[in-house]
């Protein structure tokens, strides 16, 4: 597969992809395709954005004859699907557009897909990533598996089974060359602020309130972003065809307890006495439908293809917090909307 199209690829955890498949592959043309929405930043990619390898493609998935035409014209042997509205509570405001990009955006690919290597398709492979949020809330016992039955909650979580469903159902009827895998939350650079942890970071480091959901007791399993992108590669070129693999960090922390964390970092890497940060802990109105608990088994990917997160959460935390404080530039450019200029500047005058 030497023409490898990755969507979504500069958004959060598509920029890790893209700048490990650039690196790592030297011999591959790495496609990286994104609308540049809200939280697609090409901010993210400066350091590789001149490698030979690398090429950007600004269009919406959504967009069908762009998506065929595209297709047609590079023959993408590879796709690492990540594009997707991923913001509950955005979900909530507004569920169409998660309806148009998660799901007809995902069906634009698998058609394109389709059509361009039919019966061919021998040795190229779709790769769709989706999130263990399909799999319902779970309570204070067990762990979501390949085979936990699918019960999303929220307008985002349906969106994503549905593009799941869809992606199986191309597998079966046409016989397309697939695998997917589901992850816990990720964390890490480059993530945009209105996820938790880069939202607490800015808001302790400019002394503003920490909105904290409920009394906090919601429970997520924490995988550091560098790590999914590693899991990401070894899927996409050692998967089994069919197959989902479950990516989890093994890192399960209340909600208030990783604020409180994270505070105690902040406290120490801004000189802070001991306890300012938490003094900023704001407690909100719960949103709706709340999930209580994700927790992932990711023993499938661990057994068959020898992954283990490399990071335990507690130097994750260290090394997140030591790269938004280092590039503090990078967060007034994403929270003031600057950011969005780079596009412009960069690949609109050529």
């Amino acid at each position: 597969m030497k023409n490898i199209l990755i969507t979504g690829g500069a958004g959060f955890i598509g920029s890790h992809v893209v700048r490990l498949f650039v690196t790592k592959y030297p011999d591959h043309q790495i496609y990286n395709l994104d609308d540049l929405t809200y939280a697609g930043n090409l901010e993210n990619l400066r350091d590789i954005e001149k490698r030979p390898n690398y090429h950007f493609i600004k269009a919406d998935i959504v967009d069908e004859n762009r998506i065929s035409g595209l297709f047609e014209k590079h023959a993408f042997d590879g796709v690492i699907h990540l594009a997707a509205e991923s913001h509950v509570d955005r979900s909530i405001s507004n569920p169409t557009e998660f309806i148009y990009t998660n799901i007809i955006g995902t069906v634009n690919l698998l058609n394109a897909f389709r059509h361009i290597w039919g019966n061919r398709a021998a040795g190229k492979r779709f790769y769709h990533i989706s999130t263990d949020e399909v799999y319902g809330s779970l309570g204070n016992e067990g762990l979501f598996t390949e085979n936990t039955p699918y019960d999303p909650r929220s307008p985002y979580s349906a969106s994503k089974a549905s593009s799941d469903h869809l992606v199986r159902a191309y597998a079966h009827t046409f016989g397309l060359p697939v695998v997917l895998s589901n992850c816990s939350n990720n964390y890490g650079p480059f993530q945009f602020p209105e996820k938790l942890i880069p939202l607490a970071i800015n808001n302790i480091r400019n002394n503003k309130p920490i909105p904290v959901y409920g009394k906090g007791e919601n429970i997520r399993d924490w995988l550091y972003v560098e790590d999914h992108a590693a899991a990401i590669d070894l899927i996409f070129h050692e998967g089994k065809l069919g197959e989902t693999y479950n990516i989890g960090g093994s890192n399960e922390w209340k909600n208030i307890e990783l604020i409180r964390l994270l505070c105690d970092i902040m406290d120490k890497k801004l000189k802070r006495e001991e306890g300012a940060s938490a003094r900023l802990i704001t407690f909100v109105k719960d949103r709706a439908g709340h999930d209580l608990r994700y927790a992932i088994d990711s023993s499938k990917i661990q057994q068959e293809l020898g992954w283990r997160p490399a990071h335990t959460f507690e130097e994750g935390m260290e090394k997140t917090v030591e790269w938004y404080l280092e590039n503090e530039q990078w967060m007034r450019n994403v929270t003031s909307g600057d950011y969005q200029k780079y596009y412009s500047s960069q690949y609109e005058k050529r």
